[in-house]
């Protein structure tokens, strides 16, 4: 496949194709990362995306990247300061389209510009499966959080509530009850739907009081997050709680890859070796749309310079 077979629409405009050794899909800490190592190799490089710095800008406090303190968002800030001072190019743009050509890859944005790119890394993210109940948005960073690993140090000595009930929940729970006074564990579900260990793990937790049959109904507080509103038994019952920690899942922001036919896991997730290398040749991933057992910025931050390290070696014929 080449340039003139990509089926276009008439509204785009491909008089002029624009070219690049690397396209970086995805501006979260992945993503900002790779364009830093891009940038210092010296290739010539663009990073998409609508929203630099995705969801670690959600976190409220970061404590846990060496010698940072500080908002998720400030620091993200920083990353994309970096990529922006070694020469890559930021493009605020939407991934309309995305094709495999014989020297590479063809994506076609918003804009209506017509990327031409030897390598590609997917550092897409994933998008948290929200309640959508009233106050969740409202307290995102004053004690909503989607990042029990993140946050639970901040709710020391204080009473939370997590929602869900599969292992991402049990295992969130577990965590906050070393480290609060009390976790009310609140899912819709006769019992717990995590792996026996962990299920047997949470029961021997008296810190961990269960609230099955039970839906979460909102989110109340003044600054910050007071009370969990829950629908239990017929009833409205009002949770004192300084956080919750919504643990429903999440979903791997994987169509782009489905474009060229990545190889994916049941659940969507990009399969990678210990190089970030996909199963077709010139493309890489990185980040949360990997599967890995620990999703934090550090470990983002790692495998996205890994990925830029194996782009430049494919484009240097190493």
């Amino acid at each position: 496949m080449g340039l003139n077979s990509i089926n276009l629409g008439e509204k785009v405009e491909h008089s002029k194709i624009y070219h690049y050794d690397l396209i970086i899909l995805g501006g979260g800490p992945a993503g900002l990362t790779a364009a830093i190592y891009a940038g210092r190799y010296g290739m010539k490089s663009g990073l998409i995306s609508k929203e630099l710095g995705g969801t670690a800008n959600w976190a409220e406090k970061v404590e846990n990247y060496p010698g940072y303190s500080g908002s998720g968002e400030k620091l993200m800030k920083k990353f994309a300061k970096q990529a922006i001072k070694f020469g890559v190019e930021i493009l605020n743009d939407d991934i309309i389209n995305l094709e495999k050509d014989d020297n590479g890859f063809i994506v076609v944005v918003s804009s209506k510009k017509i990327i031409h790119t030897k390598t590609i890394i997917i550092a897409l993210g994933t998008q948290k499966r929200k309640l959508n109940i009233k106050g969740e948005d409202d307290f995102l960073g004053k004690g909503v959080s989607y990042c029990a690993t993140c946050d639970a140090f901040f709710f020391k000595n204080k009473e939370v509530a997590v929602i869900g009930g599969g292992n991402s929940a049990c295992k969130s729970a577990l965590l906050l009850a070393g480290i609060t006074n009390k976790v009310y564990l609140v899912h819709r579900g006769e019992k717990e739907k995590c792996d026996d260990s962990l299920l047997k793990k949470v029961k021997e937790k008296k810190k961990i009081i269960d609230y099955n049959k039970t839906s979460p109904m909102e989110i109340r507080g003044k600054q910050k997050v007071e009370e969990l509103i829950i629908w239990k038994d017929d009833k409205e019952m009002k949770l004192k709680v300084d956080g919750v920690f919504i643990e429903i899942g999440g979903l791997p922001l994987s169509d782009i890859a489905k474009m060229i036919g990545l190889k994916l896991d049941e659940q969507g997730y990009i399969h990678v070796d210990s190089e970030m290398k996909t199963d077709i040749e010139g493309v890489f991933a990185a980040g949360d749309i990997i599967k890995s057992k620990l999703k934090q910025i550090v470990v983002a931050a790692s495998q996205g310079a890994i990925a830029a390290k194996s782009a430049f070696d494919f484009v240097s014929g190493r």
